[in-house]
């Protein structure tokens, strides 16, 4: 049986290349024998996590995301990294997905002892490392399995070709050796 895979960016810009980077490490997944379930967090809006908002209901779209997160074995989350840490969006869809849903009827674990690999994609040249290592520690904290090793790339305006395709040869044998790792 293979491994189900659910990967996204913490991106909602249409032309984000942390977007074009977690699509092209789908692809390494898929190849590798995986079912990957790739996702756009645009199409999952939703409010700035409050508490009071929750008392007054939990989003259909974070019951949507939960369930996703639920329904697979992994995570493959591309982050772009914002004042080095991770995007609004991205802290913002954890949180909603931690928070138990009251209509439910069977309370459900987002995060336990899923399996997380993650990447990052940013113009300069650290290639969003910073962001990872919160990321990092937000889903320890969550009780999630993270891969020690990540793949930042740098330069990242420049690693694609027309076609959208990672175009460096030592980011792609990268990746590669990430996705092994997730699925084992």
């Amino acid at each position: 049986m293979s491994k189900k895979i659910l990967a996204f960016a913490g991106s909602s810009r249409k032309d984000s290349v942390n977007k074009k980077f977690v699509a092209a490490a789908a692809i390494v997944a898929e190849t590798q024998g995986a079912s990957v379930t790739l996702i756009d967090l645009a199409d999952y809006g939703l409010p700035l996590y409050n508490g009071d908002l929750e008392q007054e209901g939990y989003p259909d779209n974070a019951r949507r995301l939960k369930a996703l997160f639920v329904d697979h074995d992994a995570l493959l989350i591309a982050s772009p990294e914002y004042n080095s840490s991770i995007t609004p969006l991205l802290k913002n869809t954890i949180d909603w997905v931690s928070r138990p849903d009251p209509e439910a009827a069977e309370p459900s674990a987002p995060y336990a002892n899923k399996t997380v690999a993650l990447i990052a994609a940013s113009p300069g040249g650290l290639g969003g490392m910073r962001a990872l290592n919160h990321l990092r520690d937000i889903f320890y904290n969550l009780g999630c399995i993270v891969l020690p090793e990540a793949v930042a790339m740098g330069g990242a305006f420049k690693a694609f070709d027309e076609q959208g395709n990672v175009s460096d040869e030592n980011t792609l044998g990268r990746l590669d050796v990430l996705i092994e790792k997730l699925l084992t």
